[in-house]
This record gives C-alpha cells, sequence and structure tokens, in this order.
C-alpha cells in the first residue's frame, strides 16, 4: 500500500475573493523522500488531487509534476501554488524556467503558451450556457469558455480533462488560462468552477502571466 510521505502540504490555489475554492494542491517538499518516478506516480494517484508537486531543490525551484494517472512539464496551478509555498523567484520545470513573484494577495508566474499541454479552448454564447454543462465522456480535455463581459475581459470557464482518472472537472486550471489568454491576446479576469478566481495578462518576448490567492490548508 502507498504510504504518504511526511512533508506533505495541502494548498488550494486560485481562491476566490471570499477565500472559498481553489483547485486542491499537494506539494511534497522534500522530493528526496519520494526518489522514484514510479512512487511519485502513486502518491499522486492515492492523494486524487488533479495535480501534486514533488519539491527536487527548494532553493533553485526544481520541481516534478503529476496527475493521478501521468506525469506533466508544466502545469499552472502547480507552479503558482509552490512559488507561493517556497516564496522563490524562478521555479524550474521539464518545459521551461518560470518566472514567480508575489504581489499582495496575488501569487503570479510568468510562462509560455507552449509549455501548456494540449487542450481544447471551446466558447459558448452565454455563461449560463457553461453553467449548465454536463461532464463530457471521457477522451478530449475541454476547457468550456463565454464572456461573461467581452469589454471588462470577465470569462467564464470550466475545466473537464476527460482522461478517467477520476477528476471529472478540473476547477480552476492555470495552463488553460494562459492558452486562452494566448489566443485572445489579451487580459482576463477568469471565474472558473464553482467559484476560483484567474488572472492573466499578456508579458514581455511572448511570455504570459497567469495570477491568484493561495491558501495553505494542511502541512
Amino acid at each position: 500500500m502507498t504510504q504518504l510521505p511526511d512533508g506533505l502540504d495541502v494548498l488550494r490555489v486560485f481562491c476566490g475573493p471570499d477565500g472559498r475554492h481553489g483547485n486542491e494542491l499537494g506539494v511534497v517538499r522534500d522530493g528526496a523522500r519520494v526518489a522514484a518516478r514510479g512512487d511519485r506516480q502513486a502518491v499522486a494517484a492515492k492523494l486524487g488531487f488533479s495535480e501534486t508537486v514533488f519539491v527536487d531543490d527548494p532553493e533553485r525551484g526544481v520541481i516534478d509534476i503529476y496527475t493521478p494517472t501521468l506525469r506533466l512539464p508544466f502545469a499552472g496551478h502547480p507552479c503558482v501554488g509552490t512559488s507561493w509555498l517556497l516564496d522563490v523567484p524562478e521555479l524550474v520545470t521539464p518545459a521551461g524556467v518560470v518566472e514567480a513573484r508575489q504581489d499582495g494577495e496575488f501569487s503570479w508566474i510568468a510562462a509560455r503558451a507552449e509549455w501548456a499541454p494540449p487542450r481544447t479552448l471551446r466558447f459558448y454564447g452565454s455563461a449560463g450556457d457553461v453553467e449548465a454543462l454536463r461532464v463530457p465522456p471521457p477522451g478530449e480535455w475541454v476547457y468550456a469558455w463565454a464572456w461573461e463581459d467581452e469589454a471588462a475581459g470577465r470569462v467564464r470557464a470550466r475545466a473537464f480533462p476527460g482522461r478517467d482518472d477520476g477528476i471529472d472537472e478540473d476547477e480552476a486550471t492555470g495552463a488553460a488560462a494562459l492558452l486562452l489568454t494566448h489566443q485572445l491576446g489579451r487580459a482576463l479576469n477568469i471565474t472558473q468552477g464553482r467559484g476560483s478566481q484567474l488572472l492573466t495578462a499578456p508579458g514581455p518576448g511572448g511570455l504570459i502571466e497567469v495570477g491568484g490567492r493561495v491558501r495553505l490548508i494542511s502541512g
């Protein structure tokens, strides 16, 4: 039976303005406690969060990211949450070096759209249409979105990973928000899931910033 390692922190990332909601994230601060890739995958599966992070070098911010069934080269909410927890200026992921900063109640990362895993960005006519969606069958990673207020850049979104791994709907998805910002070429204020909030903005040199609130749940 897989045992959860000591030094496990659980966060909620991209919380709403009232501090609720957000996407759960497991962070194993001492990655050496779970060194083998197969063991890391087993821990991520046991936790059952959409992502779990293993920190291999806390000073340099070297991290390794897993869903319950696979390893990811980059993911948004794990980078935002881990940068907040470690308070580091950058994170080193297999995809590349992710810039990080803290600004009041918001934690921000800057990354490139090509680092994000493929997502189907599906536009709907109204926020009500998005809210009425049922979970689609497994097979395609769908990010459903609609304008709440196009002039203000306010978006309503929901995310359906389609991996058949127990995560039917993702509460807050930084990588998909990054892809949508890249596609639209403008700053966005996204409400996702039950009430999570993600802020984004195109930056210099093709970088896109993604930010949100982080709360420590246990650790």
